[in-house]
C-alpha cells in the first residue's frame, strides 16, 4: 500500500521502515499510527524479507503521541478520518490499527526487528522501540518515559518491556521520573545493544540486518519464538522440551541440509528458507 507518514523500502531481503513526520518529530498521529501497523504486517507477512530496520526520518527517532490530536478536537477528528483503514476485521491483532498493533506485530512477527534510534525516542516511541529485538542508538539519541510529566502511565507495553530489559529498580527510576537519559547511559543500563557515532546508524543497522538476513530465515524465526518463551518459562525442563521440539523440526528442512553440506565442502552456504 501506499504510505504517507512513513517510508517503507526494501533492500534485499531487508526491510526499513522510516518514521516520516520530521516536521511534527515523527510523532504518532492518527494516520501514522495506522501506518506503522500496516507497515509491520505488510513486512511481516512478506517472505522476501529476513530482517527489519525500524528509523525515524531528520533529528528525531520520534516524540511519541501527538498531543495535538487532544487539545484540538476538530483538527483530531479530521486526522483520524483521513487516516488509512485499520486492518480487516478478521484481523484479531490487540490494537490493531494503532502503535500498539505495530507494537504486537513486532514482537509476534517471525523476523528480528532492529530499532536504529537516531535521535530522541520519548514515550509511545520508546515503547516501541523496546518491543524491537535489537536496539542500535545514534550518539545523538536520548531516551525518555515521559508519561508521568504528562499526567499519565507508560503504555504500549512500556512497563512490561523496561523492567525486563533494564531491571527493575532502573526501570522504576526512568519511570517516576520522567527524566530524559542520553545515548551513553542507555549503553551503561542495556537498554541499548550498542552505540554508534550518528553518521553510521544506518550502516551498522545494515550490518548487522545483513549477517542475520544470511542466516536461514526458519532458524531465526524459531530461535526468536523460543528466546521470547524463555523469558517467561520458569521450569527448565519444559523449556528445552520446546527446543527440542523447534530441532526436530529444523532437523527436516532444506536449510539445514544446505548448511551441513556447505560446512562439509567449506563454502559459503546458501538459505532458501525451506
Amino acid at each position: 500500500m501506499a504510505y504517507r507518514a512513513l517510508t517503507l523500502e526494501g533492500e534485499g531481503a531487508i526491510a526499513i521502515i522510516t518514521l516520516n513526520r520530521p516536521d511534527a518529530g515523527n510523532s504518532f498521529d492518527f494516520r501514522l499510527m495506522a501506518e506503522i501497523d500496516n507497515a509491520t504486517k505488510e513486512v511481516g507477512e512478506d517472505k522476501n524479507v529476513r530482517a527489519v530496520i525500524i528509523t525515524g526520518a531528520g533529528k528525531y527517532f520520534s516524540t511519541g503521541i501527538d498531543l495535538s490530536m487532544f487539545t484540538n478536537p476538530q483538527a483530531m477528528v479530521g486526522d483520524k478520518a483521513d487516516a488509512p483503514a485499520p486492518p480487516a476485521e478478521d484481523d484479531k491483532t490487540y490494537g490493531r490499527g494503532t502503535v500498539v498493533g505495530g507494537l504486537m506485530r513486532i514482537m509476534s512477527m517471525r523476523k528480528p526487528v532492529i530499532a536504529a534510534i537516531n535521535g530522541p525516542a520519548y514515550g509511545a516511541a520508546l515503547s516501541l522501540a523496546l518491543g524491537c529485538d535489537i536496539r542500535i542508538a545514534s550518539d545523538r539519541a536520548k531516551f525518555c518515559m515521559v508519561f508521568i510529566k504528562r499526567g499519565i502511565v507508560p503504555d504500549t507495553a512500556g512497563s512490561f518491556t523496561l523492567p525486563r530489559v533494564v531491571g527493575l529498580p532502573k526501570a522504576c527510576e526512568l519511570i517516576f521520573t520522567g527524566e530524559a537519559i542520553d545515548a551513553a547511559e542507555a549503553d551503561k543500563i542495556g537498554l541499548v545493544n550498542k552505540v554508534v557515532p550518528h553518521d553510521d546508524l544506518m550502516k551498522a543497522a545494515k550490518e548487522l540486518a545483513g549477517k542475520i538476513a544470511n542466516n536461514p530465515p526458519l532458524a531465526v524465526a524459531m530461535a526468536k519464538a523460543d528466546l521470547y518463551k524463555g523469558v517467561e518459562e520458569k521450569d527448565i525442563v519444559k523449556q528445552m522440551k520446546r527446543e527440542e521440539k523447534s530441532q526436530e523440526t529444523l532437523l527436516n528442512t532444506e536449510d539445514f541440509m544446505e548448511a551441513t553440506t556447505a560446512f562439509l565442502e567449506k563454502r559459503q552456504p546458501v538459505f532458501k528458507g525451506k
